[in-house]
């Protein structure tokens, strides 16, 4: 890959690579650069959010992106806190990486806070990763 030297080459890398992510719908997310790059627009989930950050800082030359993708859930994905809490619970229990109790949530307006303690990063990871997909 060619070193990237200007901004506009970097916007066209981050543009490209989100051509081989199929996780994100590259039509629905704008990039511009500058000495950061900024992504907008709107998806269809906070799995594919996360997705178009992480494809953007793959590229080299890339050292920082601003996210300021909203995620527009379809009517029948919303849900209210209750029913977030209860779903992320019931992965975690599923999840044998992640050790029975040891993490705590809490749901507030959709926001997702959890807490406690485990003895392994990967288990931390897990847990944080249970509810990537809500």
């Amino acid at each position: 890959m060619a070193f990237i030297v200007n901004d506009n080459e970097r916007q066209q890398a981050v543009v490209s690579e989100f051509a081989w992510e199929p996780s994100v719908t590259a039509a629905h997310v704008g990039v511009t650069a500058a000495s950061i790059v900024t992504l907008t627009g709107h998806v269809a989930s906070f799995a594919e959010k996360h997705s178009s950050e992480a494809a953007a800082l793959r590229v080299k030359g890339v050292e920082a992106v601003a996210d300021n993708i909203e995620v527009h859930l379809a009517f029948d994905a919303q849900c209210n806190d209750d029913n977030i809490a209860a779903a992320i619970i019931n992965r975690l229990a599923w999840d044998v990486s992640v050790p029975p109790d040891a993490v705590g949530v809490y749901v507030e307006n959709g926001w997702i806070t959890l807490s406690g303690s485990v003895n392994r990063y990967f288990q931390r990871e897990a847990a944080v990763r249970t509810f990537g997909g809500l």
